[in-house]
This record gives structure tokens, C-alpha cells and sequence, in this order.
């Protein structure tokens, strides 16, 4: 490949580098990296890859000057807020609170920055509510600038390697998430290719039980991870990978690697807390140094015959279907879970648009025969009816919720309405939240447009609570409290429910999946009095407060959209399996499948190996 470009462009190269699948080739020559597109475009349509070029360090221009040059080129309403420099790679990047202003509705501005400056601008969002977590992780991956450039060499030389062994055949392993709720983890085998999708534990469970069953395969031989979204029960696992030596690429969207490095840092805490060493920082660093982003519908070689493609899943912020293309045309995977078939508050529909499917992989959480939700504006309606009715009587609403998608969806639903009363937000809700104003791309076009102009997540009434304050917020009434962890599993949610779990005038509504044996579903299912730790103590509570659940805002599909989605699909699967759902329901959903469409439908279990070709 490199040959190939060398001949074609002859001393115009001065070296060539891969990021992952993509191409970099640097240049001296100031003529050819202004205007390189008549020379590039054939050597693109030639090898199918993704090529950028650059000038080389030496000669982009002085920093300083570079510095002065942006601030002189950007409109000041884009609201520069930092400039940073990854002089290794020629790339400065500029983080700005309006990206659209900056980059200019043809590229014009980004563009004349890189014409007059030779370094090769990236425009990133700035969070338009203040999150230390944002700004860690991207000082954390320019300072590790240069593992990372030599990282991505090496992996993109790696893809276009033949492997020493070929297979002949294509298999699946289920290494956890089969027949139940939690630690989703997927191993695909091809031809040249050993991948691993998504790799969590079960929430609140700190054993052999709660972890993927990967004592079963040979870690050393993976050739890369991909993530189809940041919830613990599909990445809280991974950091443990790279702790016993995986050093391959973890492919994953923009968004995810944001919301991935929110759940570690506060993972890192529950398990310090509960005295539990599943993984350390270490193993978040090394995951973090090599993530490879991808944006919704680019097709990416990710091994020598495996192309990835990430589309829209509708289930939260960045959550992605994962398309696997094996081989020219040989076999297509589409991984549907977790996934929503229809519209939320924030997002659009999970998306069904696919050539071909060999096998579909999907999810059941909701996919037992009770479990139809109503449509979602009656469902928004009774929230804000079922909030105002616990203001009236002077209460505390207290919601356990998972901190990425269902409390934004929350939020967004309360302040659209405009919505007056005190709403206290906890847990890493509020750092979640800022991830969410920085990807407005990702959300469905009509909030999206909103917070391109306005913040509807950040109100004088949505207050951050702060470690020692909790005690005088259940003195705040009326207030709704919205709270980690979902499951009441851990987290401050506890520390609120203890104190108004007498209280008849307040409600405890729950919003979201509760998982088998976790504390929210004993109490969803009726338990009226618990023993928690207080003090160093053991502690009786009464359940006096109401108790309610509300259906229709989940992230996940219910029963008629996981039959509607595959119905709708462009593509039929040829194969089905059912996974990430109670073994009753998955067993049921199955069932459904293959007597409603006629395809082969099966609900494996956990280390269930099959061949697929």
C-alpha cells in the first residue's frame, strides 16, 4: 500500500503513517498540501481507504503565530475557549462553544486556517455545562500524543497484514449476557480475525458471577474490541483486559469514549468503597490510550478481513448497532443491542437500513409477552402528572436513575415543559449531562437545534448536589431528587431513600430496568422493609413513602418494537438469536421470531459456541 502511494506521488511524500484505517501522508511541499485532491482522489477510489494529508512538523507554522491566526480567522460568536497543539501528528485542535461557527457552513474558516497556518485544525465542542471529566480525558489524550500516533502505525500495518492463520470458517461465542440481563460480552472468530464485542459485568454482583466468561478463550489472540455503548453491563469489564496484557485497539463512537471515561472514574470509587479490586486506574489509562473513534456510518477496516460500521441505536447517547461486513461480501453481523425502535425525548429510532444480514444478535429485556409500554407522549404526560401531584401534597419525588440517557431524558422532559419546582441532580448525573450538550449531532434534529441555541439542561431550578449537602436537601419541599444508582444498587440514592423512606407524602418512581435480585426490583415488587447499613450499622427501614413505576420512557424497545424492528428491516437476517433479556423472555421472543417471520430464531446460553459459516 505504501508502494503504491510512494510511486503515484513519487518526492511529494516525505513519510506516510496510519491512525487506525486511515491513511496519513506527510508532505513538505506547500503546493501539494493546498491543494492535493486531484492527486489523491484516485489513489482513494484505488486502495478504499480513508487518506489524509499533512505537512510535515517542521514546517507548520510557529505556534504563537499559529495562536494569533485562529483568534484573528474565528468569528468571536463561535466562543473560542482553548487551542492545543499535538505537534507530533501536525494537528491543532480547537475547542470552541459553537463548532458550526467556526468550521463555516462550507469548511471556509477551518479550511483558511489550515491554508495559512499548514497545521491541520480539529474542531471539538466545548461543554456548555463545566465538567472536569470532559476536560481530563482530552488533556489526558493529547498528552499521549506520541504513544498514541505510534499505537495507530502500528495498528493500521497490523490491518493490512494477512494472519499467519487462516480458518475456514466463521463462529460465535456468548460469553455472557445469554438468557440474562448483564454482562454482555460476544466473540467473533473469522477467517484471519479473533474480535470481541462489548465486554460488562452485572451490576452490584463482585464475583465469578457477575464477569464475563473470558477464563474460556485466549485473551492474547484478540485482535480488537468493539463497544457498542458506555453502560457498565457492556464495558465494566474491559479495563480488567488490559490489565492481563490485551493491547489492541477498543473501537467505540465519540460520545462513548466520553461517557466510557465518566463510568471508570466512578466505577474506580463503588469498587474502592465496597472493598472490591476488580481492575485499577492502570487499566483505564491503558484502554483510554487506545480507543480508535468512529463516527455513525463509516465504514472502517478494524482487521485484515473485518470492516466495522457503527449506526444509530437509539438507546443512549452515542450507543451504536454494531454492523461487522467479514470478508468481500462473505457474512454480515448486525449487533441490535441495547436499541430503541422508536422515538425518545432525545434520540431517533434504532436504525434498520442494511444490505445484507446473515445473522442478527438482539436484545430481550423487554421482550416477554406483559411487557408492552404505552406510546411515549402518554408516558411523558403521566411523569409530569404524577410529579405535580406529589408537589401539591408537598413531597419529595425521589428518582433512582442511571446516570447516562434516562436522567438526561428526564431533564430534558421536565425543562421543556418548564417545569418550576427545585430539581436536585446527583450522583455523576451532572457530568453525564455536559457530555450530552457536546454532541447535539447525535441527538435527534429537534433537540439538537434547540441546544445549538439554547441549553435546555442547565435552568436555575436543576441544582448539582454536593458531597455533605444531602441531608438539608430532604428538607427541600416540594423537590424532585434524581439520583444514581438506577438499580439502587449503591451510590447516594441509598442515603435518600433512607431518609424518606417513611415519608407517606413522597414517591419513589422508579423509570428504569430493574434488575433480578437488585434492591429496586424487590421493592417494585413489594417489599415494605429493607435492612441498609447506617453508621456502621445494620438498620431496619420501613417502606411507608409510595412506591411507583412508570413505563414507556425506557431506553430499551418493548416487546412490539423488537418485532417491529426486525419486520422493518431492510435486510431479513437469515438467523436470529435472542440474547440480553430474562431466559423466559428471550426463550419467548425467540419463539415469536421464527413462527412470525419463519427464520431460524434460537436463545443460546452462555458459552454457547456456534458455527455460523
Amino acid at each position: 500500500m505504501e508502494e503504491i502511494i510512494k510511486n503515484r506521488l513519487g518526492n511529494l511524500v516525505e513519510y506516510i503513517s496510519y491512525e487506525g484505517a486511515e491513511i496519513v501522508i506527510y508532505t513538505s511541499s506547500e503546493e501539494f498540501f493546498l491543494n492535493y485532491f486531484e492527486k489523491i482522489k484516485p489513489l482513494v477510489d484505488e486502495l478504499k481507504r480513508r487518506i489524509e494529508v499533512r505537512m510535515v512538523p517542521q514546517k507548520c507554522k510557529d505556534k504563537e503565530y499559529t495562536v494569533e491566526k485562529i483568534k484573528e480567522i474565528l468569528p468571536k460568536e463561535s466562543g473560542l475557549k482553548e487551542i492545543v497543539f499535538e505537534e507530533s501528528r501536525s494537528v491543532v485542535y480547537v475547542e470552541v462553544e459553537k463548532p458550526h461557527l467556526a468550521i463555516g457552513e462550507k469548511g471556509e474558516i477551518i479550511k483558511k486556517i489550515r491554508n495559512e497556518t499548514f497545521w491541520t485544525p480539529i474542531v471539538e465542542r466545548a461543554p456548555q455545562i463545566e465538567s472536569l471529566i470532559v476536560s481530563n480525558v482530552r488533556k489526558f489524550l493529547h498528552e499521549e500524543e506520541k504513544f498514541r500516533k505510534n499505537f495507530l502505525n502500528n495498528v493500521g500495518k497490523k490491518i493490512i497484514e494477512v494472519s499467519k492463520q487462516k480458518r475456514n470458517w466463521i463462529r460465535i461465542t456468548f460469553l455472557g449476557g445469554a438468557r440474562e440481563v448483564g454482562r454482555s460480552c460476544l466473540l467473533v472468530e473469522t477467517n484471519y480475525s479473533n474480535i470481541l464485542i462489548d465486554c460488562g459485568i452485572k451490576a452490584g454482583i463482585f464475583n465469578e458471577n457477575g464477569y464475563p466468561l473470558l477464563k474460556y478463550i485466549d485473551i492474547s489472540s484478540l485482535d480488537a474490541i468493539v463497544v457498542s455503548h458506555a453502560h457498565l453491563d457492556h464495558v465494566g469489564f474491559i479495563p480488567m483486559l488490559y490489565e492481563i496484557g490485551f493491547d489492541g485497539p477498543i473501537y467505540m463512537t465519540e460520545p462513548t469514549l466520553e461517557l466510557y471515561t465518566l463510568l471508570m472514574t466512578d466505577f474506580l470509587e463503588v469498587m474502592q468503597k465496597n472493598a472490591v479490586n476488580i481492575f485499577t486506574a492502570k487499566g483505564v489509562k491503558e484502554s483510554l490510550k487506545r480507543v480508535i473513534t468512529l463516527e455513525y456510518n463509516q465504514v472502517s477496516d478494524i482487521t485484515y478481513d473485518t470492516k466495522l460500521t457503527f449506526y444509530n441505536a437509539g438507546h443512549i447517547l452515542g450507543s451504536s448497532i454494531v454492523h461487522l461486513h467479514i470478508g468481500e461480501g462473505l457474512y454480515n453481523i448486525v449487533y441490535a443491542l441495547d436499541q430503541k425502535f422508536g422515538p425518545t425525548t432525545l434520540l431517533n429510532p434504532a436504525h434498520t437500513e442494511f444490505k445484507r444480514i446473515e445473522a442478527l444478535i438482539i436484545e430481550s429485556t423487554y421482550g416477554g409477552k406483559e411487557d408492552v409500554m404505552p406510546k411515549r407522549r402518554d408516558a411523558e404526560k403521566e411523569l409530569i402528572d404524577t410529579i405535580n401531584e406529589v408537589m401539591k401534597r408537598n413531597g419529595i419525588v425521589l428518582i433512582p436513575s442511571f446516570a447516562v440517557e434516562r436522567a438526561q431524558d428526564i431533564i430534558a422532559i421536565l425543562s421543556l415543559n418548564n417545569f418550576e419546582y427545585p430539581v436536585f441532580i446527583d450522583g455523576m448525573i451532572w457530568d453525564a449531562t455536559s457530555i450530552y450538550t457536546i454532541y447535539p449531532e447525535y441527538l435527534n434534529p429537534k433537540i439538537g437545534k434547540i441546544l445549538k441555541e439554547e441549553n435546555i439542561f442547565k435552568k436555575e431550578n436543576f441544582i448539582r448536589v454536593t458531597k455533605g449537602k444531602r441531608e438539608s436537601i430532604v428538607e427541600e419541599r416540594p423537590s424532585v431528587i434524581i439520583s444514581t444508582s438506577g438499580m439502587m444498587t449503591g451510590g447516594p440514592i441509598l442515603e435518600y431513600f433512607k431518609r424518606l423512606s417513611e415519608d407517606e407524602k413522597s414517591l419513589l418512581l422508579f423509570v428504569g430496568y430493574q434488575g433480578e435480585n437488585t434492591l429496586g426490583r424487590k421493592i417494585q415488587d413489594g417489599l415494605r422493609e429493607i435492612q441498609l447499613e447506617e453508621d456502621g450499622r445494620v438498620k431496619n427501614f420501613k417502606i411507608n413513602l409510595e412506591v411507583k413505576t412508570l413505563k414507556g420512557l425506557s431506553g430499551h424497545s418493548d416487546r412490539r418494537q423488537l418485532v417491529a424492528y426486525v419486520n422493518n428491516l431492510t435486510a431479513k437476517p437469515k438467523r436470529i438469536f435472542v440474547v440480553h433479556g430474562e431466559e423466559s423472555k428471550a426463550v419467548n421472543l425467540s419463539k415469536i421470531y421464527n413462527k412470525t417471520f419463519g427464520i431460524e430464531s434460537y436463545a443460546p446460553r452462555n458459552l454457547d459456541s456456534l458455527r455460523l459459516l
